[in-house]
This record gives structure tokens, C-alpha cells and sequence, in this order.
């Protein structure tokens, strides 16, 4: 059963707490928790059981798939796309008998990244734009945008287009993407869009 509330879609076993704001056409599934103070954006997808928590910000059009938590410090710009059991830390050095809350660092998932199942986000990194973080990953440090990174500790292994396939350079340091036929530069480590 979904229930309907300010345009936006929530499964009867979600829980929603006062005080958070969810833009309009977003659907929440089963045994989501959306905690006081957080911002979901429009046309966002939160599959089943995902939390996310105090003072988090969605942007627009964001998927985050099952048993997904989304830990306080950490912001995801429009078009991102986190995978089926993905992690966020939030803490460098947790210990259960230590109140930490005032040492959480930010992470910041810029537009378009996508970030495989079962990775792992260590906290105080930025993920570029359009990267795509490959399925079981360990991020340790900042990724550039439109990177591949996988592996754990993660790696860099290529670069990849806005549409995500992986682009194959000629000697002048140009791609197409094979699917949109957009053309990318890379050049000093920095890929850009023509």
C-alpha cells in the first residue's frame, strides 16, 4: 500500500520523521527511515531499506537502491545513483564507547556519479562528477571526475563518459562516448567535454 503525501510517494512501512523536506515525485519503498532535517530532492527513487539520516541532502533524480544508509556529512548533487548496499562513513576512527558526532567529515557525491553495490565510502572524500565507482570498491581519497575507479584499496583503471561507458583515446588525447557520440579531451589528468 503507498500512501500519498505533498506529491511524493511513501510505502505504508516507511517512517517518515517531522521536520524533513521530500520534493515532488519521489517514491519511498519499504522500510525506509527519513530522519528530521534531511532534504530529498524531486523524482528520487529510495528502494527498500534505506536510511537516511539528519541533515543529509539529496539532490533531484537520485537512485539509491536497497540497504543503503546515508550517514550525517554527506551531500549528493542531482543525477546520482548509489548502489544496492553501498556504504557511507562518517567517522575515520569509530569506537563505540566515544561520542564522535561533533568529528563526522563530509563527503560530497558530485552530479552524475554513480557508485557501484557493496562499495565503500570513506568519509572526508569528494566523488568528481560523472565518476563511476565500480562494483566493491574501497574509496580511500578524492576521485576525479568522469574517473573508473575500482579495487580496494580503489584505483584508478580509465575514464568514462557522462553516459558511463568507458572512452578509448586517440593520440591527440580525444574519445567519443560509443553510445551518445559526444567528444571528450584529456588532457594534465583533467578529462572535458567538446
Amino acid at each position: 500500500m503507498i500512501k500519498e503525501s505533498s506529491n511524493y510517494f511513501a510505502h505504508e512501512t516507511a517512517v517518515i520523521d517531522e521536520g524533513c523536506k521530500i520534493g515532488g515525485g519521489t517514491k519511498i519503498w519499504h522500510f525506509c527511515h527519513i530522519m528530521p532535517t534531511a532534504e530529498i530532492g524531486k523524482n528520487c527513487i529510495l528502494g527498500q531499506n534505506v536510511m537516511i539520516a539528519p541533515e543529509v541532502i539529496i539532490g533531484n533524480n537520485v537512485k539509491v537502491q536497497n540497504n543503503v544508509s546515508i550517514y550525517t556529512g554527506v551531500i549528493c548533487e542531482d543525477d546520482v545513483f548509489l548502489g544496492p548496499s553501498m556504504v557511507f562513513t562518517n567517522v575515520i576512527n569509530p569506537r563505540s564507547a566515544v561520542n564522535r558526532k561533533a568529528e563526522f567529515k563530509k563527503t560530497y557525491v558530485e552530479k552524475g556519479a554513480t557508485i557501484g553495490a557493496n562499495a565503500t565510502i570513506i568519509c572526508g572524500n569528494r566523488i568528481g562528477a560523472y565518476a563511476l565507482i565500480g562494483a566493491g570498491a574501497v574509496i580511500t581519497k578524492t576521485v576525479l571526475p568522469f574517473a573508473l575507479v575500482v579495487g580496494n584499496p580503489a584505483k584508478q583503471i580509465g575514464w568514462v563518459s557522462e553516459r558511463g561507458c568507458k572512452l578509448s583515446f586517440d593520440n591527440d588525447g580525444k574519445a567519443q562516448c560509443p553510445e551518445s557520440g559526444d567528444r571528450y579531451i584529456l588532457s594534465n589528468n583533467q578529462l572535458e567535454r567538446l
